[in-house]
């Protein structure tokens, strides 16, 4: 096994622990009757400099308000977290019909996109997961916080016995315990029948919530850096690491792809719709709902349809017109460009461009 395997297999072991966060709030104390109200992801809009108000935080839980209260400094960090989230969904489907579109005029930061209980939806939850759980990591390691600083996950049993175990790695650990005590506390503070649709929808949620903070652990690596006189390397200084983000959100996109359609069984636990399929594991996403085609706009599904979107007229993927236009055709519209051009730097120092001005054909759809 590799040194980052082990570290992985380690940190899973310890994070497996119930988490101490979730206790501190009194869970399954509060009964909630919607699925998808106003959520903790709507922190989005707050401005990460301004002073935390948790019982005026928009979205916020009963439980998730009094961790906000216990872990003011730990909110720049969620809604960074969230933010980043936001972003790599973003950019994940942007060839795609849906497109992870944020809504400004409707309640919750998505709109109606997370009612269906989608492929869409356990993507997002799972994202959003993994966001805060890497933000809350790094800003261990960074020292912006003052219940935790740097990873102390064990020295993997494969690393060099000659190198030095105790660089300031970022903290794994502490970022999936708060995560899952700040994240997950919304869902069992539900009071749902065993068997029923919104049992089903909680499980779901923590299900997709898990594989987020798992990608976190998965993605994570074992970095080493050589010291020593002129590049000698004579001592070598190791430490866990984060990925950047971007490849821990190409990971639960693939997981998006292969994600496992469940429904709840009457003893309240997920179980697979179709036997031909395998199990899935922790890692993996799961939906409950088909997901719509996405083409025409249907508000109460989240569906924003394709009409004016840009589409590339010689791709045969998701991003082609034919795909993307769902059929009915597109328009072309020439668009002049400036962009600056021939630039040319002078000693010293300043660079000098012209501008050039390019015609491009823009299809979008009908």
């Amino acid at each position: 096994m590799s040194a980052c395997g082990s570290l992985v297999a380690a940190v899973l072991l310890l994070l497996l622990r119930p988490a101490a966060l979730t206790s501190t709030v009194g869970v399954g104390s509060v009964s909630t009757t919607s699925i998808v109200s106003a959520t903790w992801m709507d922190m989005v809009g707050q401005p990460e400099e301004e002073s935390v108000t948790c019982d005026k935080m928009p979205g916020l839980s009963p439980g998730q308000t009094k961790l906000c209260s216990l872990y003011q400094d730990h909110m720049p960090g969620v809604l960074r977290g969230a933010r980043d989230s936001t972003q790599e969904c973003q950019w994940q489907f942007r060839h795609l019909r849906w497109n992870c579109t944020t809504s400004q005029h409707e309640k919750t930061l998505f709109g109606p996109s997370l009612k269906l209980a989608s492929r869409e939806s356990a993507f997002t939850h799972a994202v959003l997961a993994a966001g805060v759980s890497h933000a809350i990591s790094r800003s261990c390691r960074e020292g912006q916080l003052s219940s935790c600083g740097c990873s102390r996950a064990a020295r993997p049993r494969d690393l060099h016995r000659d190198w030095i175990w105790g660089g300031c790695g970022d903290n794994l650990e502490y970022g999936y315990k708060f995560t899952q005590g700040f994240v997950d506390v919304r869902e069992r503070e539900r009071r749902t029948k065993k068997g029923s649709r919104a049992h089903a929808r909680t499980l779901m949620n923590l299900h997709n919530n898990e594989a987020g903070r798992r990608a976190v652990v998965k993605k994570s690596r074992v970095t080493c850096k050589c010291h020593g006189v002129s590049g000698s390397c004579s001592l070598v200084t190791c430490w866990t690491q984060l990925p950047p983000f971007r490849e821990i959100g190409d990971y639960i996109k693939d997981k998006y792809d292969g994600a496992t359609e469940v429904r709840a069984n009457r003893r309240g636990k997920l179980q697979i719709r179709d036997p031909r399929y395998n199990l899935p594991t922790p890692n993996d996403l799961v939906y409950l709902d088909d997901s719509p085609n996405y083409c025409v706009r249907n508000t109460s599904l989240g569906s924003m349809g394709t009409h004016g979107r840009i589409c590339n007229r010689t791709s045969h993927g998701m991003d082609g017109c034919k795909l993307m236009c769902c059929g009915r055709g597109y328009n072309t519209q020439k668009i002049t460009v400036k962009e600056r051009c021939e630039c040319k730097f002078h000693w010293c120092c300043y660079v000098e461009c012209r501008m050039c001005s390019k015609t491009m054909d823009i299809h979008t759809c009908k």
